[in-house]
């Protein structure tokens, strides 16, 4: 009988060759470079709840700040302020089935993340942690919702066209007959008032029609250097104009160093018009608004892997009573309004001109009440100077 023991065979991951350079095996130091550098999000843990490495673009994307000192630490308290991640980690060991592929609102920064989590295996195939992999597809998904938009409008233009040619007569017909049947009854102060509302609910309706058809109609950019303080400076004064501003009080800071950007001076203003529209009509007649821009290199909050430049970030920041969170994903949506007499139009517009430019707008919560609009426009001109 043979003396000889038999060999035990290895595993997997054992049996795996390892990565030698010509000193020797691959120090540790590259697998950390090569993670921190990664395009993607990267968040591993161990089976004990700890941080065991989170790369730069997964603090950037999550909305956090690096620290060193979060290696080792629990996850559940390092992820504490983004609580859909934490809970899709937190149960990473306790599902039988780890998705491969799956996309992720966050609620606290609005982004849309696509992740795959797996689980971290020793060699003799024990569960020792996780990992969540993700990319920001936030851009992304906001250039296939522009296309959806577009294919809608398209639709739309068509449909509006014919019903506004259909309505703006008779509408006109109605304001002209009421004004002919008021000055005939000057004496009848009922029949003054009827037709009094009769006339202001005619205009009403003939500016809902004006608003429609201005939607649908493609955006044909009239490109040119622009000053966005001059932009900003005659918003202000188009919004007072329409909408009572009362003791509220508005203020600008716009660095006089700020370069001009390439946009349609027209189109811009409607962008700031509408909104501080809106901010004086929610705050009605009191608190106050503040405008502030800021030139960025190249777009901080998805990285420079997009490739979008220098951009332009203004923020509009009113203290109102803020948008319900139930609606806030819904207010860019064409003809949905919480106002009783809205056409649902206003920020509807205001987002197609700022995707006719290349941009991007965000809406949030601000710390304290009131809500905060960020308009993020690129310096350069766009590519496509015509859309619909």
């Amino acid at each position: 009988m043979s003396s000889e023991k038999p060999r035990r065979r290895p595993s997997a991951a054992s049996a795996a060759p390892k990565l030698r350079n010509a000193d020797g095996v691959v120090p540790d130091d590259f697998y950390r470079d090569m993670v921190w550098t990664l395009r993607n999000g990267v968040v591993g843990v161990t089976r004990d709840g700890r941080i065991a490495v989170m790369n730069e673009i997964a603090y950037r994307v999550l909305g956090l700040k690096p620290r060193a000192s979060d290696i080792g630490r629990p996850f559940a308290e390092v992820l504490k302020d983004v609580p859909d991640v934490l809970r899709i980690i937190a149960g990473a060991f306790e599902v039988s089935h780890l998705p491969n592929r799956a996309e992720l609102r966050l609620k606290t920064t609005g982004k849309v993340i696509g992740y795959t989590l797996s689980l971290v295996k020793d060699p003799r195939g024990r569960d020792v942690g996780a990992t969540l992999f993700f990319k920001d597809l936030t851009r992304v998904e906001q250039l296939e919702e522009r296309e959806r938009l577009r294919d809608r409008l398209a639709a739309l233009g068509e449909m509006a066209a014919a019903i506004a040619h259909e309505v703006k007569n008779p509408l006109a017909g109605i304001e002209v007959m009421a004004g002919i049947l008021k000055r005939q009854l000057p004496e009848s102060q009922d029949a003054q008032n009827i037709l009094a509302d009769i006339i202001k609910e005619a205009k009403m309706a003939n500016v809902i029609v004006q608003e429609v058809l201005a939607f649908v109609r493609p955006i044909r950019l009239e490109v040119e250097d622009v000053s966005l303080s001059d932009v900003i400076t005659d918003a202000i004064a188009m919004a007072e104009s329409h909408e009572r501003r009362g003791a509220a009080q508005v203020t600008v800071d716009v660095p006089e160093s700020l370069r001009p950007i390439q946009g349609d001076p027209h189109q811009l203003r409607q962008i700031f018009r509408n909104l501080l529209t809106n901010a004086f009509e929610a705050m009605n007649g009191t608190g106050g608004v503040a405008i502030t821009a800021l030139a960025v290199d190249g777009d901080e909050e998805t990285g420079p892997e997009h490739g979008t430049g220098p951009t332009v970030v203004v923020t509009v920041a009113d203290t109102g009573p803020g948008i319900p969170l139930d609606v806030m994903d819904r207010i860019f949506s064409p003809f949905f309004t919480t106002k009783p007499q809205g056409s649902g139009l206003g920020l509807a517009i205001v987002r197609k001109i700022v995707d006719a430019h290349d941009g991007r707008i965000d809406v949030s919560e601000r710390a304290g009440g009131g809500t905060v609009f960020r308009v993020t426009l690129p310096v350069r001109s766009p590519q496509q100077l015509f859309a619909s």
